[in-house]
């Protein structure tokens, strides 16, 4: 009766234990800034209903740019780190997940020879006329010990460590986001950089006919070597400005291609189908500012990354109280000394038991545990300052590129009104050059006014595109590529899965929650 008396006492005291509260604030999301509308929103081609930005470049009707985007998808090397990442951090939750659980569980046996020294207590006890105590001793049992969770320690290190893992997965998001981006600029800027390229050639060419003009006028005695002189320093500048430009649009295709997991080329076969600048849509679909706090995967990223700090608060104001855990040990013990022997280890009556609870209080730690408090709290203080400084930013970001884009459709208006009459002007200065009614400096400065205009307008057409792609970067469009789909490609698992053990934590749907899925409770069984 008494040992069943001490063993419901036992089972009292576990389950008070057990019903221990968690330590440490609670998250709450930090006050934000949002602005009820946006700055533009009065200017008709900015319409502000929700919208599906999963496919947002296919705005720009180019199969080539729909192509470049799916490869980048597939075989870009950073966006392959970042899934990787996801899976490291849900291994980490799986670390912490173990805590929860009786922490230490071994299984031990030992052989061990014994001859004490003459010199010790026990070769004392025998005395230096008897011979020294040899023995040999064997062992072996089952140890186990498990620190309650009473504070709460491990219940907060599990929410940090879940919190942890989807701020992976919304860095995944946002390095998609990244990348869909930057591929669409890159083919811009290389569709730019083409058009621009042969807006100079055609200017060489109609400079050459100029020279030509210039050349025959001066045999004829019409015209001075000043004419001739002219016209070849027009022609060579033009000539000039191609290098630089080729130059640029090497490195663009360079960086495309390692957008795309390739080593740097010429993208032949990827850039073949289209030659013309990305022609973009007039109107651009933004929402409402606080659509961004959703959607923007680096804004879930910073909110997730304080929830995750905030539970090592806890973490932290654990160790400030007695920590209560039970252990027992039970096992077979036997010696060779007087009438013993090592075989009798498995007899019933070598067993050896420990068993029983046990708390370990750090009452004198010199200020450590309370200054280790004050540091997780000041992390967690940065952090939300740094999530609020997220939603400001991205607004800003949205706010910039979309004044950028409406204002540089007005500047292309004018441009092509500009282009079209700097071309009537030269074709006119050239004629009426011909006729001799006007010199060449006339049809020098109207060719330089033609080149400058064109090669503007090349640029700011490419600017209203990159300008879009900008603001559906800044609206977080992007990532919703990715629903349904594994971020890890399936070689790499593979590979990983041939090197280590990895179980169930390389099934997609382990390791790639959507936004809208809630956290999952920090009780769950152990990923063995």
């Amino acid at each position: 009766m008494a040992s069943q008396a001490r063993l419901g006492s036992l089972v009292f005291c576990f389950v008070l234990l057990l019903s221990g509260c968690a330590v440490g604030p609670d998250f709450t999301r930090p006050p934000v800034s949002v602005s009820q509308n946006w700055l533009e929103e009065s200017d008709p081609r900015v319409k502000t209903e929700a919208a599906e930005y999963r496919n947002w470049w296919r705005v720009f009707n180019d199969p080539a740019l729909d192509r470049l985007v799916d490869r980048a998808y597939r075989e870009n090397l950073s966006l392959k780190i970042a899934g990787v990442r996801v899976l490291q951090a849900r291994a980490q939750l799986g670390i912490a997940v173990g805590e929860l659980f009786p922490q230490t569980q071994q299984a031990s046996g030992s052989l061990q020879y014994n001859r004490p020294s003459q010199h010790s207590f026990l070769g004392a006890v025998s005395g230096s006329s008897s011979p020294s105590i040899k023995y040999w001793q064997s062992q072996i049992g089952l140890g186990a010990n498990w620190e309650i969770d009473f504070w709460g320690k491990f219940r907060r290190a599990i929410e940090s460590g879940n919190a942890s893992w989807l701020a992976s997965v919304a860095n995944y998001d946002n390095a998609l986001v990244s990348l869909t981006a930057n591929v669409a600029n890159s083919y811009i800027l290389i569709r730019t950089f083409e058009k621009r390229i042969g807006i100079a050639r055609q200017n060489v060419e109609t400079q050459k006919e100029s020279l030509k003009i210039a050349e025959a006028r001066y045999q004829y005695g019409t015209a001075s070597q000043l004419d001739v002189d002219q016209a070849k320093t027009v022609l060579y500048n033009t000539e000039a400005s191609i290098p630089p430009l080729e130059t640029q649009l090497r490195q663009a295709k360079d960086a495309l291609s390692v957008l795309l997991g390739l080593p740097p080329s010429h993208l032949v076969d990827e850039l073949s189908s289209s030659s013309d600048i990305p022609i973009s849509p007039p109107q651009v679909v933004v929402g409402i500012p606080a659509d961004l706090l959703r959607r923007r995967p680096d804004i879930r990223s910073a909110e997730l990354q304080a929830a995750a700090q905030c539970a090592q608060i806890g973490v932290a104001k654990a160790d400030l109280y007695p920590a209560f855990s039970l252990t027992g040990n039970f096992g077979f013990v036997s010696t060779d000394l007087g009438r013993n022997s090592l075989s009798d280890m498995f007899r019933w009556s070598s067993r050896n038991i420990q068993a029983g609870p046990t708390f370990q209080w750090n009452i004198l730690n010199y200020g450590q545990i309370t200054n280790n408090v004050r540091v997780q709290d000041a992390r967690f203080q940065e952090l939300l300052i740094a999530y609020q400084n997220t939603v400001l930013a991205a607004q800003q970001e949205v706010e910039d590129n979309l004044i950028a884009f409406l204002k540089a459709q007005e500047q292309a208006g004018f441009l092509a009104v500009s282009a079209t009459a700097a071309k009537g002007a030269l074709d006119l200065a050239i004629q009426q050059y011909r006729q001799g009614v006007v010199d060449f400096t006339t049809v020098l400065v109207a060719q330089q006014s033609l080149l400058s205009v064109q090669d503007n307008l090349a640029a700011t057409l490419g600017n209203i595109a990159s300008n879009l792609v900008r603001v559906y970067q800044a609206l977080g469009g992007g990532w919703e590529l990715r629903e349904g789909k594994d971020l890890v490609p399936h070689e790499i698992k593979e590979e990983m899965s041939k090197r280590t053990n990895w179980s169930k934590l390389l099934a997609p749907s382990s390791h790639n929650p959507l936004p809208s899925e809630e956290p999952k409770s920090p009780i769950r069984l152990p990923d063995w």
